[in-house]
């Protein structure tokens, strides 16, 4: 069964292809950015569960560029101590662990001004709260993510995602809702998203994965569409290794939720690029272990599944004749179980 199975990309072999992805803890003390003891235990919790490969949550690449005062940040050395005892952590109870940086744009809600955005229109019923980006502000921020980048090597980090989803500041470079810039930026709306990918890319190993976190649809009119992503990522193939396919958040949307819901968008970015991809959206057991046999994703992500039940791995091997794989000092956990 393929979700048992290793996986490889590059310096990365994974032991199985379940994935914790990126969620947002908002714990770290307000302004600093740092790693705690919850972080600690947060991820160790997965990592001791048999999760195969955890991305930690979106992390800023400047002080504005966090989601809320509370988000992790990776703008300065002194937040590295931190980071380091995170990849530790992991490595020590068997886990591959990547990061994924961020800038909020637009939907930052931190204390720390000027909030940026490619073009100030509105976002929502919010109130435009944010500038238009100079191009100085651009190649800084994109300097920004190199140079986390840099210092998320030097953590030890075994990936690195970048999020180009979710309605942050990358994506909406991106979506024509988002961006009306009468400039380069707005003749080409990849233009920030290539500069940044290429910044990045000369920060970081050449032997480690990068990859970006993308919403394939905008689920709106005159929005982001898959084959918009299919022909911006067959031209980034060269420095990108994988694409963890998620949709929505740039604004309000109606979208269908269902199980599974996002599998199909996986599939259309990785038959449309040839690139592996992660598949998420509210997968049930089952849907989990379909995708990966027949080939619609190559990595599956449980985000609240796991919040829930850290073990979930282990649940996972035992419905699945995989009692083995459940870690020693748990098996009384699921010894009267079937």
């Amino acid at each position: 069964m393929k979700l048992f199975e290793a996986f490889d990309l590059k310096s990365l072999r994974l032991k199985n292809r379940l994935v914790m992805p990126p969620m947002c803890m908002y714990s770290a003390a307000e302004g600093t950015g740092l790693v705690n003891d919850f972080h600690l235990a947060h991820y160790a919790s997965c990592a001791i569960g048999g999760v195969g490969l955890i991305i930690v949550e979106a992390t800023g690449v400047t002080p504005e560029g966090r989601i809320s005062d509370r988000c992790l940040g990776l703008w300065n050395d002194e937040q590295l101590e931190g980071m380091k005892r995170l990849t530790d952590m992991a490595h020590s109870l068997g886990a591959k662990i990547a990061l994924q940086l961020n800038h909020a744009g637009r939907k930052s809600q931190t204390s720390v001004f000027p909030h940026l955005a490619p073009s100030a229109i509105p976002y929502n019923e919010h109130p435009v709260n944010y500038v238009e980006m100079t191009p100085a502000q651009i190649d800084a921020v994109t300097e920004a993510f190199a140079a986390a980048a840099r210092r998320a090597d030097r953590a030890g980090f075994d990936g690195l995602e970048l999020h180009a989803a979710h309605g942050y500041l990358i994506h909406q470079f991106l979506s024509p809702l988002s961006n009306r810039r009468q400039d380069a930026y707005g003749q080409d709306r990849s233009l920030f998203l290539r500069g940044t990918v290429r910044a990045v890319s000369s920060a970081w190993p050449a032997q480690k994965p990068l990859w970006l976190r993308i919403s394939a649809t905008d689920w709106l009119e005159g929005g982001l569409t898959p084959e918009d992503w299919v022909i911006c990522l067959n031209a980034l193939k060269v420095s990108i290794d994988m694409v963890h396919v998620s949709s929505g958040a740039l604004l309000h949307a109606p979208v269908n939720v269902y199980p599974g819901y996002m599998l199909p968008l996986a599939e259309e970015i990785r038959r449309g690029t040839g690139l592996p991809v992660i598949g998420v959206g509210l997968l049930d057991d089952g849907l989990l272990v379909s995708a990966l046999e027949e080939g619609r994703c190559d990595l599956v992500a449980l985000g609240r599944e796991l919040l829930k039940n850290p073990n979930k791995f282990f649940d996972l091997a035992l419905r699945f004749g995989r009692r083995d794989l459940i870690a020693p000092a748990y098996e009384r956990g699921f010894a009267d179980r079937v």
